[in-house]
């Protein structure tokens, strides 16, 4: 039973030896001498690898915190009045210089003619004074005359009052008191002239379009033109209309208050004004400058980008200019990185998607700068 188990046992490896694959004996040594070139050409790539990315670092800067911008106003009036039509509705897209509102230029309207018709009294105002001194100029000429007809009668009723006794006493008075009479009319006269003068500016011959009372009348008339104009509220550039709603006819608009209230107002975003601003670390501006080209791609367009340049860089980070700035002078100080924003000018092409102010965008900055051996050398 021993022997026929020990045969079973020998016939069932020799089986085995019969179907294992034969193993070439020169197989290791192959293995063995490929094992160090692999070894070593896997650090090489690795090496270059590394290095190249070393190289390139640093060159491009990204950033997930980008917004798209685009020049906003809330436009308004300085004017109040009542609102009588709303010539816009939400979304329309308006030129420059449409009509977006109007308010009742009634008042405005009774105020320019008014100024008007003071403008044109003032006109005739100073043409008569102008004449009048001309007139006052003959009747200062005229009393001197007589005030040397005076002078000649005083002088001879003198003479023959000492000397023959020809005149009487009180015709020699009666020629005296006549002297001094024209003489006082003649002085009134004079002053009357200089003051109507000096109301014409020194010159007689002023025109009447520079006289300073003039120009005062015609201020006044420009001013209640200029706010009868602003009774029509005009878009003063391209864009699209919103907030329109807030704004309907019979509103009485408050021109000190219209614009903060968003009462009274109309919010435009331009058209043609648009950027894309993306606030980069302050750490990723050392070789950040304009004229960088960027790629940037809009969360709201998966697929599609847009290029453009880097236009500026902002003298101070964002919290410069927040209302509550961080009291970094504080005991419990934590340095944050701060973030610089950064303004792109993207550039439009026909078959682009319409980009709306206050997207998320995605920017990739092309700095241009690329490390040298010699950095680390």
């Amino acid at each position: 039973m021993l022997d026929r188990t020990k045969k079973s046992t020998a016939a069932d490896a020799d089986a085995d030896d019969k179907l294992a694959p034969a193993v070439p004996v020169a197989a290791p040594r192959r293995r063995a001498r490929l094992r160090a070139p692999l070894m070593l050409g896997g650090v090489a790539v690795v090496a270059v690898g590394a290095g190249y990315f070393w190289l390139t670092g640093g060159r491009y800067v990204s950033t997930d915190d980008a917004y798209v911008r685009a020049g906003k106003l809330m436009v308004s009036t300085d004017v109040s009045g009542l609102v009588t039509d709303v010539d816009v509705k939400e979304g329309q897209q308006v030129a420059a210089g449409d009509v977006l509102f109007r308010v009742d230029p009634r008042q405005y309207e009774i105020a320019a003619h008014n100024a008007q018709a003071n403008l044109d009294q003032t006109r005739l105002t100073l043409e008569s004074m102008k004449v009048d001194y001309q007139r006052m100029a003959s009747d200062i000429a005229a009393a001197a005359a007589t005030v040397q007809n005076d002078q000649a009668i005083f002088d001879r009723y003198e003479v023959l009052v000492k000397d023959t006794a020809a005149v009487s006493r009180a015709a020699y008075d009666q020629a005296r008191f006549t002297l001094e009479t024209d003489r006082a009319k003649h002085d009134s006269i004079k002053q009357q002239a200089a003051v109507l003068l000096a109301k014409l500016g020194g010159h007689p011959d002023l025109a009447v379009e520079q006289h300073p009372l003039y120009l005062q009348a015609k201020a006044t008339l420009d001013e209640a033109q200029r706010q009868l104009d602003h009774a029509v509220v005009r878009a003063p550039f391209a864009g699209t209309v919103t907030e329109v709603d807030s704004l309907q006819p019979g509103l009485y608009l408050v021109a000190a208050t219209a614009a903060l209230t968003n009462q009274g107002a109309v919010g435009l975003i331009s058209a043609d004004d648009m950027w894309v601003e993306a606030n980069i670390k302050e750490t990723d501006l050392s070789h950040l400058k304009a004229g960088d080209k960027v790629d940037v791609s809009i969360d709201a367009y998966p697929g599609h980008s847009w290029t453009g340049v880097v236009d500026s860089i902002a003298p101070a980070s964002g919290a410069e200019f927040s209302v509550l700035p961080a009291q970094n002078a504080s005991g419990n100080w934590v340095k944050v990185v701060q973030r610089v924003p950064v303004r792109i000018r993207v550039e439009h092409k026909a078959d682009d998607p319409v980009l709306r102010a206050g997207m998320s965008a995605f920017v990739d900055i092309d700095t241009g700068h690329s490390r040298r051996l010699r950095d680390i050398l």
